[in-house]
C-alpha cells in the first residue's frame, strides 16, 4: 500500500503521514505513470478529503487500484493506533 498526500508542497511540510508521498492534486495528471509504478493499492489524502476525491476518481479512470482516505490527520491517528 502507499499513501499519496495531494496537498500543496508547503502543507506536507507543515506535517504529514510518516512515509507518505507528497504529489499535489494539480501535478497527478503529469505523474501518472509514477503513480503507476508504486505499489497497490494507493490511498489519497488531503486536507479534509476533497483533493484526495478528486485524485481518486482521476487516478480509478486509468484503472489505477486506488481509494479516498480523507483527511491526512483522520489516517494518521488511525495508523497510529493500529
Amino acid at each position: 500500500m502507499t499513501i499519496i498526500d495531494v496537498r500543496t508542497p508547503s502543507e506536507f511540510l507543515g506535517g504529514h503521514i510518516k512515509g507518505s508521498i507528497n504529489i499535489p492534486l494539480q501535478e497527478l495528471p503529469d505523474r501518472v505513470e509514477d503513480v503507476k509504478a508504486l505499489p497497490q493499492p494507493i490511498q489519497f489524502c488531503c486536507a479534509s478529503g476533497n483533493r484526495s476525491g478528486q485524485a481518486t476518481m482521476f487516478m480509478k479512470s486509468l484503472g489505477i487500484d486506488c481509494s479516498n482516505a480523507g483527511s491526512w490527520l483522520g489516517v494518521n491517528s488511525k495508523l497510529q493506533t493500529a
